[in-house]
């Protein structure tokens, strides 16, 4: 007995669950849809006077999903670190870090009109965060020589629609000199990666079937830059119609584009139709405001309209989704 104390057994080796080890960071796209449907619905009930209001509802609901998910991503980070690392490293994985800190920074503008103490610390975090997300993928893109033209995709853009969505609230919390820095890194940013991309789409390999619903955040920068301008400057002016119209002809071209891009079956990455399709609610809700014309009071609601359908339509998908448990695998 004592002699086999004295040589010992191997131990156990602690079973993770897979729910845990294979978390994806990707899950935070579920936020961003939640937290921009919110915003969005704030705008269009301050369209429609006589509305019912949900919309603080919808905030505290997307606020609840994203403590879930972020309690359950630190687990990951604690119990299985190597799985973490490995989210943080890769080329395509490794941007949906942002979409945490732009979660934070949605909120706060989420939270404008029901807490200013809650708005700015939601925006003091979300800056933070983001803005050390930001240096350290920009670094990764600088320093890594494994690159390839076929890791690029639209949600190298998450990052860049961070820098953007900081003025939204960054106006009304701090000094706008902070939302220009941002506002700059972002509106250069997306020009860049817009011809990459362009390069990557005309000239090489089609995308993978499970990105092809990221197009949809190629919607997001222009959309959320027009918002952010008028914020920004006060003015609405040509530079504030291009952004518009040109996020306009990006939604017109994905509508178009919509039967290539539908085709594949669901993944986590169809979460990328809702905050693009939020974000062009709301600029069309402030395009309303600042021409007066009937068209774009019609096309906010339409727009709306879609919204709700593609969230009920995701909600339902991401939970069938799980339980068939396709979703806490661990991924390429």
């Amino acid at each position: 007995m004592e002699a086999n104390q004295s040589i010992g057994y191997p131990k156990k080796k602690t079973q993770v669950s897979p729910i845990i080890n294979y978390f994806p960071v990707s899950l935070y796209a579920v936020i961003l849809g939640l937290s921009g449907f919110s915003i969005a619905a704030q705008k269009i009930e301050q369209l429609l006077t006589n509305s019912v209001s949900i919309s603080q509802y919808l905030v505290y609901l997307a606020l609840l999903v994203f403590a879930i998910i972020s309690v359950m991503y630190i687990l990951k980070m604690i119990i299985s670190p190597e799985e973490f690392k490995s989210d943080f490293r890769h080329p395509v994985r490794m941007n949906f870090f942002a979409a945490f800190s732009i979660s934070l920074l949605l909120f706060s503008v989420a939270f404008l009109d029901l807490s200013l103490l809650a708005a700015k610390i939601f925006w003091v975090l979300g800056v933070i965060l983001h803005l050390f997300i930001t240096l350290r993928i920009l670094t990764f893109w600088i320093q890594h020589n494994k690159l390839e033209i076929a890791h690029l995709s639209p949600i190298w853009f998450i990052p860049v629609v961070g820098n953007i969505i900081v003025p939204l609230s960054g106006t009304v919390i701090f000094s706008p000199e902070i939302s220009w820095f941002f506002f700059s890194i972002g509106l250069v940013f997306w020009i860049i990666l817009f011809a990459i991309l362009f390069n990557r789409i005309l000239f090489h390999k089609p995308f993978p079937e499970k990105l092809l619903p990221t197009f949809f955040i190629l919607l997001a920068p222009p959309a959320i830059g027009f918002i952010s301008y008028l914020k920004l400057t006060g003015t609405f002016n040509d530079f504030a119609r291009v952004l518009y119209y040109f996020a306009l002809f990006i939604f017109i071209l994905l509508a178009v584009l919509l039967k290539y891009i539908y085709k594949s079956k669901f993944f986590l990455s169809w979460w990328a139709y809702s905050f693009p399709i939020a974000a062009m609610t709301i600029a069309t809700v402030l395009m309303y405001r600042q021409t007066g014309m009937v068209f774009f009071e019609g096309l906010a609601i339409l727009l709306f309209l879609i919204l709700l359908g593609i969230i009920i339509t995701l909600t339902i998908q991401t939970i069938s989704a799980i339980r068939g448990k396709r979703v806490f695998v661990k991924e390429d």
